[in-house]
C-alpha cells in the first residue's frame, strides 16, 4: 500500500542523508521526496512517498523516530488528509493546436506558462490520479519534451498539526 508519510527534521546538514540512508540500508524505496524548511528555520518539513505493507510501515516510522535529527514522524495515510502534487509539461506542439490545448489546460484547473508552440509551458497541481490522466491527456495532443514533477504534498485535515511545540516561559 502507498504512504505519504511526514517528518519533522532539525535542519542540519546530513539529516537528510541520514533519513536517506535508512531507507537504502533497509531496501526500503522512496517514490518521492520533499523537503522544504517550516514557519521555524531550524525545521524542516520532509513528505515522502513510500509504499509497504503495515507491518513494513510500521517498521519505517519506528526506526525514523530512532534517528537523532527526527522531531516528528507522521503517516499521513492512516487519518484523513489532503494531497497534492505539482507537474510542469513542456509540450511541442502542431501549429493551430495551442488554443486546444490551452482550453483543455484551463478546464482541468492548470494554467499556461508559456504558449510558445515549440515549448508550450504548463502546470497543474492536483491529485496524483489527476496529474497522471492530466499527462497522459497532453502526451496525445503533443510531443511531450519535458515532464517536472513535485511528488506528492500531504497535510492532515484534522486540528492537529505536525508542529514543534512552542516552548513554554
Amino acid at each position: 500500500m502507498r504512504h505519504i508519510i511526514a517528518i519533522l527534521l532539525q535542519n542540519e546538514a546530513g539529516a537528510l542523508t541520514r533519513v536517506a540512508g535508512l531507507f537504502s540500508t533497509r531496501g526500503y524505496n522512496i517514490e518521492s521526496l520533499s523537503v522544504a524548511p517550516t514557519e521555524d528555520a531550524t525545521v524542516s518539513r520532509l513528505t515522502l512517498v513510500t509504499t509497504g505493507s503495515d507491518a513494513v510501515i510500521q517498521q519505517i516510522l519506528n526506526q525514523l523516530n530512532k534517528l537523532v535529527d527526527v522531531v516528528q514522524v507522521l503517516d499521513m495515510t492512516r487519518g484523513e488528509h489532503l494531497e497534492r502534487e505539482l507537474v510542469l509539461l513542456k509540450l511541442k506542439l502542431a501549429a493551430g493546436q495551442t488554443d486546444a490545448v490551452r482550453g483543455h489546460v484551463v478546464r482541468s484547473g492548470g494554467r499556461v506558462l508559456d504558449p510558445a508552440t515549440d515549448g508550450f509551458v504548463v502546470e497543474l497541481t492536483a491529485s496524483e490520479a489527476e496529474i497522471n490522466t492530466f499527462v497522459a491527456d497532453l502526451g496525445e495532443r503533443g510531443q511531450l519534451l519535458e515532464v517536472v514533477r513535485s511528488g506528492a504534498l500531504g497535510i492532515s485535515r484534522s486540528a492537529r498539526a505536525l508542529r514543534v511545540a512552542a516552548a513554554t516561559v
